[in-house]
């Protein structure tokens, strides 16, 4: 029968059960549903969805790419950067100081940046005047190739919908798409490397990379490799301005702390049961058994002596020797004596068949323990003699090593 609870513990069990109700309310009514989600403010690699790029990014995996999502600061990107790109895909977020600093450096050594979206000049500083801005709600526009470079070869049209367009000034910016004078697509030479920039995200997204021209703009940006440099590029896929960055444990998982909380657990722990063996409740220990084990050997061995059941010891034994060999061998359980003793000594026997059991073998020892267990007149003497040869026998097949144990 169920016992009521405490005035105290319902108390406590509906407080619980409106705090995780509320949880739950509140988890559901913040969660963006799949509409929402149809339509991201940034291309990222993780994401499925139409303006996402894990089209994009399994693209490259599939084609045997050097492509790794990278989710650190700039600054930690390799030094040897000659064969580097870098995909920044519409980055969010401000750069500090020593990531525009970190970012430059990476082309000027030679490393190569993909930068879609109307933020270049905000990482890095490559033109004197200010990008075009276009209207949020513009609609996407088809760009013909002014260059048939490494950077447009595969694509002589191109769709994107921009978000600004490149301006007129004295930086050295070569126009790949669009018009002259205000260019949707542009490479920017610095240091030993160059600077990437289209206008949107577009051709990398998961429904512009369906068109084949935009997916050719993108490998071509992405993955062509330049005549200098030896092999495919190493690319690397930011996520760091996208919000994805080291998570705090992996943080702590870097300091001393990880091993501090373990040793307060293992104090923890031992404080624990300490006060456990104090405050428990007393138990009475239990009394040990009168008969030591070789007295109970002993009796069990009088009993049989004085019933005459010599053989009921040894078809004990070997019954179940006979159950071991047969589930060790996998045959069935009405297999003869003589067919389990022959399996037994061509698969396990390791030289069974040696002086200790004669000429005949295993299958000898079978047939005389079969024998035996049906020999009402059996002398103890020979059923002693019997019983340990088939242990023996055990131990020697590695059916019962404990025994070898135990006399050695």
């Amino acid at each position: 029968m169920p016992t009521a609870l405490d005035r105290s513990d319902r108390k406590l069990l509906l407080i619980t059960g409106f705090i995780l109700l509320a949880f739950l309310i509140a988890l559901v009514s913040l969660s963006p549903n799949s509409e929402e989600g149809s339509e991201t403010p940034f291309p990222s690699s993780y994401l499925p969805s139409p303006g996402g790029a894990l089209a994009a990014y399994r693209l490259l995996e599939q084609l045997d790419a050097d492509v790794q999502r990278w989710d650190r600061p700039p600054a930690e990107l390799p030094e040897d950067c000659a064969n580097c790109v870098l995909i920044l895909a519409d980055p969010d977020g401000a750069p500090t100081p020593e990531d525009k600093e970190a970012l430059r450096g990476f082309v000027e050594r030679g490393g190569r940046i993909l930068f879609t979206g109307e933020r270049l000049l905000s990482f890095l500083d490559v033109s004197s005047a200010a990008l075009i801005p276009q209207p949020p709600d513009v609609a996407a526009q088809t760009y013909q190739s002014n260059l048939p470079v490494i950077f447009s070869r595969g694509a002589r049209t191109i769709s994107l919908k921009p978000e600004a367009l490149w301006p007129q000034s004295d930086s050295p910016a070569i126009p790949l798409y669009g018009d002259l004078d205000s260019p949707a697509v542009i490479v920017r030479p610095l240091g030993r490397g160059r600077i990437l920039w289209w206008a949107g995200p577009a051709p990398l997204t998961n429904a512009g990379i369906r068109d084949q021209r935009n997916m050719n703009l993108f490998l071509d940006a992405a993955a062509a490799q330049m005549p200098v440099t030896d092999g495919a590029p190493r690319i690397f896929w930011d996520e760091y301005y996208h919000g994805e960055r080291n998570s705090l444990w992996s943080y702590v998982a870097e300091t001393p702390l990880p091993w501090g909380l373990l040793q307060l657990a293992a104090l923890g722990v031992v404080v624990f049961f300490t006060f456990g063996r104090r405050s428990g409740p007393i138990v009475r220990p239990a009394k040990a058994s009168r008969l030591a084990p070789l007295e109970f050997v002993d009796t069990l061995g009088g009993l049989y002596e004085r019933a005459k059941a010599s053989a009921a010891a040894v078809t004990v034994v070997y019954q179940q020797f006979r159950g071991a060999l047969i589930r060790q061998l996998r045959l069935p359980a009405n297999v003869t004596d003589g067919v389990l003793g022959s399996e037994a000594q061509q698969r396990i026997g390791l030289g069974v068949a040696g002086p200790s059991f004669g000429q005949s073998g295993l299958a000898d020892l079978l047939r005389r323990a079969a024998a035996a267990s049906r020999n009402t007149n059996l002398r103890p003497r020979d059923a002693l003699d019997l019983v340990r040869e088939l242990e023996e026998t055990q131990v020697r097949l590695g059916l019962k090593s404990h025994i070898a144990e135990q006399r050695g």
